[in-house]
């Protein structure tokens, strides 16, 4: 393997999900949520690392990368797509890729629930995705704003940190924005936004309360906005929207949380019986009792509301991986790892 790019090829060839490059390791792909060594490959030497990362930068990334020590940029080879993180560990240059499948895959072919064809047909609200990091929010919110682009002739801007999934010509239109090539900030580009005559906005990642801000204000001003959150539950996230304000704006943000929030779809990839990988979603709609707990500042209440909601389409994590159990597509055991409360997955198994 004396290039980079034989590696990236190999990850599409291997359907891997990503590739790892680090000094005193033989470059690694994680394939079905394992992590599997190249056993054609040597160990990285340093000098090796850099060679790889540098014949994929550009002069211009590369200097930002040596100024910043980190650099997120997206990169295509043979109609395989990656968005890539490169990095220093130790004093070396390291690197992550992962593979960015060139279809666009369905809610029926990702195993997602049939909520989200309803929540697809929504004109306004914030519809949050959220999970840990290599969970598949990415290619969730992708499948969803896809079926919306062939379904409507809606224009959709994304603000993306790189831009992943390229959306195919169809009834909507579609702006892509990738941040640094084609903004300068998620700030910016957002209150950007508002002026680009847009009907649909997919926000990358919130990391801020100045991202939060814009987006519930997009929201409030009658747009449908979907975005991505690194927490493991709805309570949680609900909290962490919250929390990053100063107290004083807090009440103001629960109110617009309140009255724009239309779900919230926390989700883990579980290895599957077979190979390949599924989802388990806990899922929590807007309803006037969710929209009451926000505003009350009771989100300690959010688990039971939806625990008791079954019946309007709500479904907890327990009960989604006690689903993927009965009907046999993942282990007893994987789905305990997964669980938040492992003795409720334990009772809805039985």
């Amino acid at each position: 393997m004396d290039s980079v790019k034989n590696l990236l090829a190999l990850t599409s060839q291997k359907g891997a999900s990503d590739l790892h490059l680090v000094v005193g390791y033989k470059p690694t792909l994680r394939i079905d949520g394992v992590l599997q060594p190249v056993s054609e490959a040597g160990v990285l030497a340093a000098e090796v690392t850099e060679k790889y990362v540098f014949e994929i930068l550009s002069p211009d990334q590369k200097d930002i990368f040596l100024a910043n020590r980190e650099f997120d940029f997206s990169y295509s080879i043979s109609g395989a797509n990656f968005r890539v993180n490169v990095y220093f560990e130790k004093g070396s240059i390291a690197l992550a890729a992962r593979l960015i499948p060139e279809k666009i895959r369905t809610v029926e072919e990702l195993g997602l629930p049939q909520i989200c064809h309803q929540l697809t047909k929504l004109r306004q609200g914030f519809i949050l995705v959220t999970g840990p990091t290599g969970h598949g929010k990415s290619t969730s919110l992708a499948s969803m704003l896809n079926e919306i682009n062939m379904a409507r002739d809606a224009h959709i801007i994304t603000i993306e940190d790189p831009i992943e999934y390229i959306y195919p010509k169809s009834k909507g239109l579609v702006s892509q924005r990738e941040m640094r090539l084609d903004t300068h900030s998620w700030d910016g580009a957002l209150r950007s936004a508002l002026r680009e005559d847009i009907d649909v906005v997919l926000i990358g990642e919130m990391r801020d309360f100045e991202t939060i801000a814009s987006a519930l204000t997009i929201a409030e001003t009658g747009h449908l906005v979907f975005a991505t959150l690194h927490t493991n539950s709805s309570a949680q996230s609900i909290d962490r929207i919250v929390d990053v304000f100063p107290s004083v704006q807090q009440p103001q943000i629960r109110m617009q949380l309140a009255a724009n929030l239309e779900a919230i779809l926390s989700q883990r990839l579980l290895p599957k019986i077979g190979g390949g990988r599924i989802p388990a979603v806990e899922v929590l709609l807007g309803t006037s009792a969710v929209r009451s707990t926000i505003r009350e500042g009771k989100s300690h209440l959010i688990d039971n509301i939806i625990q008791t909601s079954k019946d309007l389409g709500m479904e907890t994590l327990e009960g989604s991986l006690a689903t993927l159990v009965k009907e046999g597509k993942v282990s007893m055991e994987v789905a305990s790892n997964y669980a938040l409360k492992p003795e409720e997955l334990f009772r809805l198994v039985k």
